[in-house]
């Protein structure tokens, strides 16, 4: 009898904790959400006191052009999962039109230091331009709560399209490509 007990209160835990689970983690699909929603207009990157690869942008620079933006940290693996996407979109689609900005909002106090994030852009082969957004400043303009989180603005600067977490790169690259005016035989 007091196996079958055991047994019960071992099913019932597990259960539980898968439901709980369920509940945390909803892995890029529908329930994300940021205070951005589609149409609003881009914000400007504030409080940004780095940029790599790039001397500062700003949203009159990016006007009439398709912007990704991306918000990751380099110590997420998430992140480093999603890097070789978005590394090929930026390789793909900038003579085309496509603006990538890596936006780097650290988790981690060591994730603050411009040396650490200089290194790891150059060990990922980040190309695009990153800003180095330590204060959360550009975060929060975003309503951003995710790493990573991207952001696709149209040539008008109004968001079209985001997503959270990993996944949906045909989904994402579609978007990009109807935006530049690509259909899928072009390249």
């Amino acid at each position: 009898m007091f196996d079958r007990l055991k047994m019960a209160a071992i099913v019932a835990g597990v259960a539980g904790a898968a439901l709980l689970a369920g509940f945390a983690y909803t892995g890029g699909a529908t329930g994300q959400t940021s205070s951005l929603q589609t149409g609003a207009s881009a914000p400007a990157f504030t409080g940004i006191g780095t940029w790599i690869n790039s001397a500062p942008l700003d949203k009159a620079q990016l006007r009439g052009k398709v912007v990704l933006v991306d918000f990751w940290t380099f110590d997420c693996i998430n992140c480093a999962h999603t890097l070789p996407h978005v590394k090929d979109w930026y390789a793909r689609y900038h003579d085309k039109g496509l603006v990538v900005v890596g936006v780097h909002t650290p988790e981690y106090s060591f994730e603050r230091d411009t040396g650490n994030l200089k290194n790891a852009v150059k060990r990922f082969g980040i190309e695009y331009p990153v800003a180095q957004d330590n204060q959360y400043a550009t975060w929060d303009a975003y309503g951003n709560q995710y790493w990573p989180a991207l952001y696709l603005f149209d040539q008008n600067g109004k968001l079209v399209y985001s997503h959270f977490g990993e996944g949906r790169y045909a989904e994402t690259e579609g978007k990009i490509r109807g935006l530049l005016g690509l259909d899928r035989k072009q390249g």
